[in-house]
């Protein structure tokens, strides 16, 4: 083996530690934005908040052009503020509203799965074997085990389940269109824009539902400790990081580690919030690792 196929594969197994990083992180988001919740903040102020602190701190870092090279550019990262940051979260969020915590789980958790067939179907960009998708079921089967935790209670929803398959496909139209856009501009612009247009196209929410956090909510350190984590840590670092891994990895590839997501929110929660951890949510895991491990070899 020469020396330059060493240091390739020594940079790519980087990308795949990166991911598995990010992945681990926002896992523990849920956690974080269900205390924040207790504190009597809402779904939209605390993504507004995370978002706005991200993209103030992002400025000092990607000083670049303001704008794209065109208007279609400008449109697509439009789009990725859109799809990755304020339709996503409201979409997840409101559905909470409607349905079990448990099907929102399940239904996001198919972001992978989704990615696959739909750059199978419409991108093309990367090729994706049939393999690849009982890889992804197996990782899917293991997600519900563990969000179930052993309490096998799902009540169907239909406005609930379609709004959270309406976040689960901004997400997969986050990660296709990144790969239209990386090959222009750097990951650090394009994630500056993702939290400029995310900021800007919630702002219209907030005209239904008012602003309500007040500077007496912001003194109490589980909330500024909470949102300092939410908005430097899981939205300013791990999307940088996350738009870094699809451009190097590719969509397909590096949405099937977030799987990882359950798997982490389910140990954060343990130690967090006292959650029960059963024999069928260990199994739910070992069968994630194990869809994964495979759709990840089958990419080689």
């Amino acid at each position: 083996m020469s020396q330059a196929s060493i240091t390739s594969r020594s940079s790519s197994a980087i990308y795949h530690i990166v991911a598995i990083l990010t992945s681990a992180v926002w896992g523990t988001t849920f956690v974080s934005s269900k205390l924040l919740l207790e504190e009597g903040m809402t779904p939209a102020e605390i993504m507004f908040l995370r978002f706005a602190m991200a993209y103030i701190c992002i400025i000092p870092f990607a000083r670049g052009k303001l704008f794209c090279n065109n208007w279609r550019d400008e449109a697509l990262m439009l789009l990725l503020g859109v799809s990755g940051g304020s339709m996503y979260f409201l979409l997840e969020n409101s559905a909470l509203l409607y349905t079990q915590a448990s099907n929102v789980a399940i239904i996001i958790a198919s972001t992978p799965l989704l990615t696959t067939l739909a750059v199978h179907l419409f991108s093309r960009a990367e090729k994706v074997s049939k393999r690849l998708y009982g890889y992804s079921l197996l990782s899917l089967s293991g997600v519900a085990l563990v969000v179930f935790n052993g309490e096998f209670i799902l009540k169907l929803n239909p406005l609930g389940d379609v709004l959270t398959l309406g976040a689960a496909v901004m997400w997969v139209i986050y990660s296709i269109v990144i790969g239209k856009v990386e090959k222009r501009y750097d990951s650090l612009m394009i994630t500056r824009k993702v939290f400029f247009y995310g900021v800007v196209t919630l702002l219209p929410y907030f005209l239904i539902e008012p602003y309500g956090v007040t500077l007496e909510m912001l003194s109490r350190p589980i909330v500024i400790g909470n949102l300092l984590f939410l908005g430097l840590l899981a939205s300013l670092i791990c999307y940088w990081t996350w738009n870094i891994v699809i451009i190097k990895l590719g969509a397909v590839r590096s949405t099937n580690y977030l799987y990882i997501n359950p798997i982490v929110a389910m140990v954060t929660s343990y130690f967090v919030l006292d959650e029960q951890i059963t024999l069928l949510a260990m199994v739910g895991t070992v069968l994630i690792l194990a869809g994964m491990y495979l759709a990840q070899r089958s990419g080689k």
